[in-house]
């Protein structure tokens, strides 16, 4: 929330400083036009304005107009507040100066008089918009109705023209707002819309990589994740060790107290495996009762020490709805030895969990080669 408005304010300073930086552009142009415009051998009798008995009121205007700029210019870079306001008066300002000094030699020089509304689309603020606009219309009036028409006679016809133009200005700007709204609000519903979808594609992927049940990974996706580290074993040298774990006498608790409770099983059975597990290893429900894991960058002690602290925390929990009868796991456990492949890991790996079944379960039986084909257990 702080950083967006932040982000705001740096932005509206940005835009400040843009249109204040317009302004500049166009009072520096309209001096050079006029210096220009004096200079011209073409127009001599333009020079005698500026004589000081005919001409102080077009210095004046010029004036005010450099000193209006450049107090907006110090505001914004002295003050911490009322920057949208600096710029807004500026703009007021410079717009009927320029006017003022614009109207006696250029054709439709009212144009000027249209800068404010057109801030206000800048700044795409409706309220500034209608502000600035009824306040156009009335200042014009003023200006009519004290200056223009008592001293230059200016035809009324000509007045309600400009207002009119005012009226469309404000119109067409307010037209301009609120379609800017409308994309804004379209392109914000897609952009939701977007992320939703994404949002339920992450969902769907997951779903399709993860047991229902337990909340392990599935049987594929354990042997896409198996098949990727067996590559990097191959290439980089990676540690790998597979260990099967099968829940013992799991068909009794099925048929003594019910699927449901067996599902009950299934679930803390998986729920303490993932909490056991660090994060560079891969849990998943393998099928039925027997879930696997894989340990990588682990030595085969280091990896028999997890899967035995596995087995200890899986015994020791409770199950009121089982009888509190204990639930243990048998665990066949094999280290990857380069050149196996997969075929051979899994079928060591299960000949050890055999082995522990055989042995009176509740235990870890760790398959080590002495010879090709020939696995030789290591009990717990």
């Amino acid at each position: 929330m702080y950083i967006n408005l932040a982000n705001d304010t740096l932005n509206a300073e940005i835009w400040h400083r843009r249109i204040l930086s317009g302004y500049w552009v166009l009072v520096i142009f309209m001096l050079a036009a006029q210096l220009i415009f004096m200079l011209s051998t073409h127009m001599p009798e333009v020079k005698t304005v500026l004589i000081p008995s005919k001409g102080h009121l077009f210095i004046g205007c010029n004036l005010m107009i450099v000193i209006s700029m450049i107090i907006a210019e110090m505001w914004l870079r002295t003050t911490l507040q009322y920057h949208k306001q600096a710029v807004v008066v500026c703009g007021f300002i410079v717009s009927y100066l320029m006017y003022f000094v614009l109207e006696p030699f250029v054709d439709g020089a009212q144009m000027t008089l249209m800068m404010p509304i057109m801030i206000a689309l800048v700044y795409f603020d409706q309220r500034l918009l209608h502000g600035l606009g009824l306040i156009s219309l009335l200042f014009y009036a003023g200006v009519y109705l004290g200056l223009e028409r008592p001293f230059l006679n200016k035809p009324l016809l000509e007045f309600l023209m400009v207002e009119c133009v005012f009226i469309v200005f404000v119109v067409m700007a307010q037209a301009v707002i609120v379609r800017g709204r409308e994309v804004r609000e379209h392109l914000e519903q897609l952009t939701k819309s977007e992320q939703e979808l994404m949002v339920e594609r992450a969902i769907s992927d997951k779903m399709l990589k993860i047991d229902a049940l337990t909340g392990l990974y599935n049987h594929k996706s354990f042997h896409e994740y198996l098949d990727s580290l067996l590559e990097q074993c191959e290439s980089n040298g990676l540690r790998l060790q597979l260990a099967l774990f099968d829940i013992d006498n799991f068909k009794q608790v099925n048929d003594t107290y019910g699927h449901w409770v067996g599902d009950l099983v299934l679930k803390e059975v998986a729920a303490k495996m993932g909490s056991l597990i660090s994060l560079n290893d891969f849990a998943a429900r393998y099928g039925g009762e027997e879930f696997a894991v894989i340990f990588t960058d682990k030595s085969v002690i280091d990896a028999y020490a997890a899967a035995e602290k596995m087995r200890i925390n899986i015994a020791q929990m409770e199950h009121p709805y089982a009888g509190d009868k204990p639930i243990t796991v048998s665990i066949g456990l094999c280290d990857y030895q380069l050149g196996d492949g997969k075929e051979r890991l899994f079928r060591k790996t299960d000949h050890a969990l055999y082995e522990a079944k055989r042995s009176g379960k509740n235990t870890v039986v760790t398959a080590t080669v002495a010879h090709d084909d020939d696995p030789v257990m290591s009990y717990a």
